[in-house]
């Protein structure tokens, strides 16, 4: 398990109780817009479980995942499903998913794998489904209070 995993396995209980009553609707609304009802949404990284439980009362049939073993303990009893504990580069999935949401996830990836790990993401949605992706803003990795990121720009995401 990375150093990421690890500080939200010994911080879950308070990431949780941080993240969960966000009001995402404003996002969700123009991510679920291209999105047929009842279809199969994955969310990558959900930390929490807010935004796949969200789906899920919305009557989407989700999928969820964390790297973090304690987090996704806390989310599966938050959406009332089995949420599993996977990292991004395990992505095996092909043609699987009308969307995949990952907010505020994939800034964890190591920059060298982003590309690989857009890839394996890219091959789990069906065609004309819709990938929701986001960064903080910036250029390059750090590493702050224990959690790698990995920040982005357009240009970057473009390329």
């Amino acid at each position: 398990m990375n150093q990421t995993a690890h500080f939200y396995n010994r911080h879950a209980v308070e990431f949780f109780g941080s993240t969960v009553g966000v009001d995402m609707a404003p996002l969700h609304a123009r991510f679920l817009a291209g999105l047929p009802a009842g279809a199969a949404v994955l969310d990558a990284g959900c930390g929490s479980g807010r935004d796949a439980r969200a789906f899920a009362d919305l009557g989407y049939r989700v999928s969820a995942f964390d790297a973090s073993p304690a987090l996704a303990a806390l989310a599966s009893k938050h959406c009332g499903f089995q949420v599993a504990v996977q990292r991004f580069e395990d992505v095996e999935d092909i043609a699987c998913f009308d969307g995949i949401w990952c907010c505020a996830s994939l800034l964890h990836v190591v920059q060298t794998d982003v590309p690989e790990v857009l890839t394996r993401l890219w091959r789990a949605l069906r065609p004309g489904g819709t990938l929701y992706v986001s960064f903080k803003h910036g250029q390059g990795e750090r590493v702050h209070h224990g959690r790698h990121f990995t920040d982005a720009d357009e240009p970057t995401l473009r390329g």
